[in-house]
């Protein structure tokens, strides 16, 4: 049976793996026959929390954009590559091992406000083109570091060289960045296996609705009226 939604709503979605952000909202648009818009990104190789914007809704897209963001990230040491995850070439392996220890000392020196600077592979703009688009096209590109800030990050899990972090941080924030440079740190190299957005401000992954069901039936939605969780 078909649903009629209401139009000027927020969806919490959980992104699958594999589809990007602009194709959500495509088929979200096509689906529902209204205005839609993101108020944030997530990588192909990402999964977990968008939040879309229906109708006039989508006015609001800017109230989102200084929210706290949570990271569940699984990654690997001793591997770099070129988009700084496992979908890219690798650049450089490294047999050495780290030590847990090791791993959570580092991870201090990235806590608080840093400059960090983007991977090549991101949808950064570099004169007026995508840095991606550029980076594919063999270009070397140089993007400007960015002020961001990482409120917590910690290791939930190490079996070298398999580990995973949690972070929470603003937004702007390049979790393969993160990866990436603490596997430059340590002098091992690192790259990201998968990435799952599970909050962004007071919306939680747990409310939300897999896409392909947001496709078929009543999507979970939060209204004017509606109280996220804190």
């Amino acid at each position: 049976m078909r649903y009629t939604y209401p139009m000027d709503v927020t969806l919490l979605i959980d992104k699958p793996k594999g589809i990007t952000s602009a194709r959500v909202v495509a088929l979200v648009k096509k689906r529902f026959k209204t205005k839609v818009g993101h108020t944030g990104t997530l990588d192909p190789l990402a999964t977990g929390l968008l939040i879309l914007l229906t109708g006039k809704r989508t006015k609001e897209a800017a109230t989102f954009l200084h929210m706290k963001k949570t990271y569940l990230v699984r990654a690997l040491f001793g591997t770099t590559t070129t988009t700084y995850d496992i979908a890219g070439d690798v650049v450089s392996t490294c047999n050495r091992t780290v030590t847990r220890e090791e791993v959570e000392g580092a991870l201090k020196s990235f806590e608080g406000e840093q400059l960090q600077v983007p991977p090549a592979f991101s949808a950064k703009k570099l004169e007026g083109k995508r840095s991606y688009e550029l980076a594919r096209k063999g270009v070397e590109v140089n993007l400007p570091a960015s002020q961001v800030t990482v409120y917590s990050v910690r290791l939930v899990a190490f079996d070298y060289p398999n580990f995973a972090l949690e972070c929470e941080v603003s937004s702007g924030f390049y979790v393969r960045s993160l990866v990436h440079d603490l596997g430059q740190k340590l002098g091992v190299g690192a790259t990201v296996e998968e990435v799952r957005r599970t909050r962004v401000g007071s919306y939680h992954i747990e409310d939300a609705t897999p896409l392909d069901t947001l496709l078929s039936e009543v999507p979970a939605v939060s209204s004017a009226s509606t109280t996220s969780r804190s």
